[in-house]
């Protein structure tokens, strides 16, 4: 795949950026260079390369998705108005 100066355009365009006529042409051959690249990138051979999440082979930290007060709701309303551990504020609409 190509880009040509039309191209860099309406990219710039749709990404709206500002791109000074001058620079066009520069960018043209800059994303060509790029696009060359991830082509090159897609003849390699990632067939049972698990995917990566570190350089070191390490299991990714999780916590469990548990809903909780926090195990200290007074202190959070300690310096508001509050009813029964739960922010009161006025009421806006009637």
């Amino acid at each position: 795949m190509s880009v040509d100066e039309k191209t860099v355009r309406r990219v710039a365009r749709l990404a709206r950026i500002k791109v000074e006529e001058k620079d066009v042409p520069k960018l043209a051959g800059e994303l060509n260079v790029i696009l060359a690249f991830v082509e090159q990138l897609n003849e390699v051979n990632v067939d049972g390369v698990e995917p990566l999440t570190s350089v070191v082979a390490m299991d990714m930290k999780k916590r469990s998705d548990v809903v909780t007060d926090g195990h200290y709701p007074k202190a959070i309303v300690a310096n508001t108005q509050s009813e029964d551990d739960f922010f009161m504020v006025p009421r806006v609409i009637e």
